[in-house]
């Protein structure tokens, strides 16, 4: 079964808690939103992919199919998550392709970057509970939020860096980051 690789075109905000650099208790994690045009794209994948799966059933006429990986927020927006453990760090590069290893780094809510992941069948040990997730394969960090990186395979770093080509925004060397906006004290 073919793998398609997805690449978010434009940037895209992280939303809600990110584990990007270092791994929360529950591992590695980052969830942003995008729009229904990718969404379309992801839910034709998923199609195929699950009659992959379906195929490898135990008991396809009992079986039972998980909710797609993604939520709709708000009208065509939709939120995607992905998590992921120290052997399958994806790597997370900036606008010129130069690998990030600060850990210290706070890549989090509000930061803008680009994604590139895939969409992959599981089926769970019952041998009838089945469907899909979304795993990173590569990010580029396009900019930093003051308020405030991915599920690589088997891609090494140049590869990721090939996938989103150079873009305007953060450098490693050279952070820009955007300040949050004043809260209004008002009492």
């Amino acid at each position: 079964m073919p793998r398609n690789t997805f690449v978010t075109k434009e940037a895209v905000t992280l939303e809600g808690y990110q584990a990007v650099m270092k791994p929360s208790k529950f591992g590695y994690s980052c969830s942003a939103t995008v729009d229904q045009s990718l969404v379309d794209q992801l839910e034709e994948d998923r199609e195929d992919t699950l009659k992959w799966a379906q195929s490898k059933l135990k008991n396809p006429k009992r079986s039972t199919l998980k909710p797609e990986p993604w939520e709709e927020v708000s009208d065509g927006v939709y939120k995607v998550k992905f998590s992921w453990n120290e052997e399958t760090k994806p790597p997370i590069v900036d606008t010129e392709g130069t690998q990030i290893t600060d850990v210290n780094l706070p890549i989090y809510s509000g930061s803008k970057v680009k994604l590139a992941f895939y969409q992959k069948p599981y089926i769970l040990k019952d041998g009838v509970t089945y469907g899909t997730s979304l795993k990173l394969v590569g990010m580029q960090l396009v900019s930093l939020s003051s308020a405030a990186g991915v599920d690589t395979g088997d891609m090494p770093q140049e590869d990721v860096a090939a996938l989103f080509g150079k873009t305007q925004g953060f450098k490693t060397g050279e952070p820009n980051v955007t300040p949050a906006p004043e809260a209004d004290d008002d009492f």
